[in-house]
């Protein structure tokens, strides 16, 4: 499904559907302390259900299946919610997975103790769906955004290779990361109170192949470029990275988390 977006990289259209395959082999990257800081703020555990908007490929609740909740899976891209059946059922893993965007779910009110947001938060119209997460939660019920990029003007792979991203993609929003909390709009206040928020590094590790996977992966790459920009970026992206990167290597993300508690 193709989305755009005047918020997001000047308008510039893009369909996560045509990286299904590069997010599901190569974007479960998130490291165990990511998981751990969930967790021990008593979220996404046994006794709970929990609703994942944005899941993508269901990395959050595949990874977060052992800890007991019950996870529903949403996402706007059919091809990304195949993609996370496919894989849950490999796993043995029961999560109802459903091909909806966040404005348009629609389950009974009280239905969930979490909701999460894992990479996603900024994509949603905020007026129509607070309310509508609000509805969703249990009283004392929590709303988590979670967020994890690579930090550019720290880490000299990172940089160069967002470089050539912005070279095929130069509107492309997601550039020139720093360390922040997450941004939460002020329409959230309404029905939400913030409860809690940590940022932290974290070192990811990568190979020339899966860092290359990764970075195709991306809004700015493969969700948008034609396929003669994404021809010609991988070219040069693979010659980029065996310049200057080793066969093994780590790179320096930052990882953030807000917890918002029900009104």
């Amino acid at each position: 499904m193709e989305i755009s977006d005047k918020r997001i990289d000047g308008g510039k259209a893009f369909d996560w559907g045509r990286t299904s395959r590069e997010y599901a082999r190569y974007r479960d990257i998130y490291p165990e302390i990511f998981y751990r800081k969930i967790v021990d703020r008593g979220l996404c555990i046994q006794g709970q259900r929990v609703l994942d908007l944005g899941t993508g490929t269901g990395v959050l609740p595949r990874n977060m299946y052992r800890y007991g909740a019950k996870w529903t899976g949403t996402d706007i891209s059919p091809e990304q919610i195949a993609a996370a059946k496919q894989m849950a059922a490999a796993e043995n893993k029961d999560i109802d997975f459903q091909a909806v965007s966040a404005e348009n779910i629609s389950f009974p009110k009280a239905s969930f103790d979490v909701v999460t947001a894992c990479q996603c938060f900024w994509y949603f119209d905020h007026e129509k769906v607070m309310p509508v997460l609000y509805d969703l939660l249990k009283p004392e019920g929590k709303l988590l955004i979670l967020y994890m990029a690579w930090l550019p003007f720290e880490d000299e792979i990172a940089g160069a290779s967002e470089e050539l991203v912005l070279k095929y993609s130069p509107k492309w929003s997601g550039a020139g990361e720093t360390r922040k909390p997450i941004w939460i709009p002020d329409v959230c206040y309404r029905y939400f109170e913030l409860e809690d928020h940590e940022e932290y590094d974290v070192m990811i590790p990568f190979t020339r192949e899966s860092w290359h996977g990764r970075m195709k992966a991306c809004r700015g790459v493969g969700a948008s470029l034609s396929g003669e920009e994404l021809k010609k970026w991988e070219g040069e992206h693979i010659a980029l990275l065996e310049r200057i990167a080793p066969a093994e290597f780590e790179v320096l993300h930052y990882a953030a988390l807000a917890v918002l508690k029900k009104k």
